[in-house]
């Protein structure tokens, strides 16, 4: 198989590094980026590079729609030397965190979510579509609150199910070119994320491991892994899929 490359958003730290590292162990090259750490996503461009693949590092701000062109330019440029014009696989990752109530919520609150977590995940993968071989693939994070409630989440999981209502379009529209389109769905996660919400508060890191049939919240490293699962030739025939992450929480 010819060397393949992917394109993490928000792979500087959390879950996207994770992706970034276990991509590299399936042998696939990635292209990083980050949105105001630059030493975070070199420092995981180095761990990629030992693990024997090609690494680049890119900034990106997804609230910034109108960078997208200029960014995929760079980015094609950054692959150039490698002997590539085109990625393989996409993982739209980046996002925000924040909650409010529907009560406490702003107009400006909600178009900085819908900016990062659905206006511009669509336009983004649109202007990408061209640039991925075929045969390759798209995934996008949601979460495992577009299926259960959390207090405080409307917004974000609004706008997470409207990507995954989007991710099926995409697996219907460019199949013909065999690219696949799948979401993943994290659970309670351990990161910084949202402030650290779950790691810095152990009464809900606690309430949410119990709630688990596994008996704990889950890590980056959980993750990662099933994002390059779906990149390689063994989820060839998983197409249209939410596959949700979570240690069984809310079954």
């Amino acid at each position: 198989m010819k060397q393949q490359t992917a394109l993490v958003t928000g792979s500087s730290r959390g879950l996207g590094k994770d992706m970034a590292l276990a991509l590299a162990k399936k042998g696939i090259d990635v292209i990083i980026t980050y949105k105001g750490n630059k030493e975070d996503a070199e420092q995981v461009a180095k761990e990629v590079e030992a693990l024997g693949v090609k690494a680049a590092v890119l900034q990106l701000d997804m609230e910034s729609l109108g960078s997208y062109d200029a960014f995929i330019q760079s980015a094609l440029a950054a692959i150039q030397p490698w002997g590539r014009d085109k990625i393989d696989h996409l993982i739209n990752n980046a996002g925000i965190g924040g909650g409010k109530t529907i009560a406490d919520a702003t107009e400006e609150f909600f178009d900085a979510m819908l900016n990062v977590h659905f206006k511009g995940v669509y336009f983004f993968t649109q202007k990408w579509m061209q640039h991925i071989n075929d045969g390759g693939s798209v995934i996008n994070i949601s979460t495992g609150t577009t299926r259960f409630r959390n207090p405080g989440y409307s917004i974000y999981s609004s706008m997470k199910s409207a990507v995954e209502t989007f991710t099926k379009h995409v697996a219907a529209e460019y199949g013909n070119r065999q690219i696949r389109a799948n979401i993943v769905a994290p659970g309670p996660i351990e990161t910084d994320f949202n402030g650290a919400a779950i790691r810095n508060n152990p009464q809900l890191k606690a309430m949410l491991g119990e709630r688990t049939p596994l008996g704990r919240v889950g890590v980056a490293e959980d993750i990662g892994g099933v994002v390059a699962f779906l990149c390689t030739e063994d989820a060839r025939w998983v197409n249209g899929q939410r596959i949700e992450v979570a240690g069984g929480i809310n079954m």
